[in-house]
């Protein structure tokens, strides 16, 4: 009896050192990870108040877009081509490019003497923060472009600020005031402010699912006041001028201030609606205006784009009559900058994989 119950006091201390050891570990590993998402934070505000450095340092890059389909297509072709054959192939071609140049210079016309087409690429977020680099990149196109040149703007963004997107569609309109054709397309979103943006077109064209629309605005503010007031912490709020705070988040908020805002919201509501008007006259606006989304087939229908086709698509078309050239400012960054926009990218993804988990736990339910 005494061996049993002393086997069993050893039993008992084994699990509890075996749990106290993993209750060590949980706490190591929660201090870890405490640890480097405060190090990735710190990464990621020194990234962006480096932004501004940044701006100016960037560089403009252009890539001749023909002369990548082009090397796609011979690559392509050679690899269905027996050894023998690729290389008559090769040989066959280098003639003809050199053919065609003695012919260009004969004529005194260069590949530069074709129209151009250049392509710029707008991927929006919340504050628009693109939008200086956006603005130099149409300021140089501008300077550069030539009579009967063309530019297509490949949009991605899903709205934000009022302001913000506001000042990315005058970017717009002056590709349009200076003579340039402008294509817009949307391959995957372009809804409230960047549906704001994408009305700017001569000619606007979204994939089949691209969602277009949500021409609405919305506002949300918590509001602590009743927490505050439960705690008796009091908040004071001193203005001059009957509607310098409307909404707060820490005081009470009135009837008359909720009102006010409420028309605020309607003002801006009608200025975005004139804003779409005056570029798209055909549009019944005062149908599409109450904040729902469309599909890029659906949306053609309504007056809201004109085709409904891929950005990729629709410059592979144009290939051989147009040079193509991809406009985009780039800096460069240093090594912080790199880490900090590592662990950006990897705290994102992480929330990413979570939203993906929980919407996938979610179906399973139903």
């Amino acid at each position: 009896m005494c061996d049993d119950g002393t086997h069993s006091i050893r039993y008992t201390r084994e699990v509890e050192n075996v749990g106290e050891w993993l209750s060590s570990y949980a706490l190591f590993l929660a201090q870890s990870v405490t640890v480097v998402v405060a190090i990735a934070v710190v990464l990621m505000l020194l990234v962006r108040a480096r932004g501004q450095r940044q701006q100016r340092d960037a560089r403009l890059h252009v890539r001749n877009r023909g002369e990548y389909f082009r090397r796609h297509r011979e690559t392509l072709e050679d690899a269905t081509l027996k050894e023998g054959e690729r290389e008559r192939n090769i040989k066959t071609r280098l003639k003809a490019r050199k053919a065609e140049l003695k012919a260009t210079k004969k004529q005194k016309q260069t590949v530069e003497g074709r129209n151009t087409l250049w392509v710029l690429d707008f991927d929006g977020d919340l504050r628009a923060s693109r939008v200086p680099a956006f603005t130099e990149e149409i300021t140089s196109v501008l300077m550069a472009a030539r009579p009967g040149d063309e530019v297509l703007v490949r949009l991605q963004s899903g709205g934000g600020l009022v302001h913000a997107y506001g000042l990315a569609s005058a970017q717009l309109d002056r590709l349009r005031a200076a003579g340039l054709r402008l294509t817009v397309s949307v391959d995957k979103v372009a809804a409230s402010g960047g549906y704001m943006m994408a009305c700017c077109a001569d000619h606007l064209i979204a994939a089949p699912f691209a969602v277009i629309g949500s021409i609405g605005v919305v506002a949300q503010i918590p509001n602590l006041h009743r927490l505050l007031k439960k705690n008796d912490v009091d908040v004071e709020i001193l203005t001059a001028g009957r509607h310098k705070r409307t909404l707060t988040m820490l005081g009470e908020n009135t009837e008359e201030g909720r009102q006010k805002f409420l028309d605020d919201l309607e003002k801006t509501h009608d200025l975005f609606k004139s804003w779409i008007a005056e570029r798209r006259p055909a549009l019944d606006i005062e149908q599409v205006s109450e904040g729902d989304i469309w599909y890029g087939q659906e949306a053609i229908g309504l007056g809201l784009t004109d085709e409904v086709n891929t950005s990729e698509a629709w410059l592979q078309a144009r290939s051989d009559q147009w040079q193509i050239l991809e406009v985009g400012l780039r800096s460069q960054r240093s090594m912080l900058e790199r880490l900090g926009k590592g662990s950006e990218s990897a705290i994102e993804r992480g929330v990413d994989r979570a939203i993906d988990r929980v919407m996938r736990l979610r179906w399973e339910k139903q």
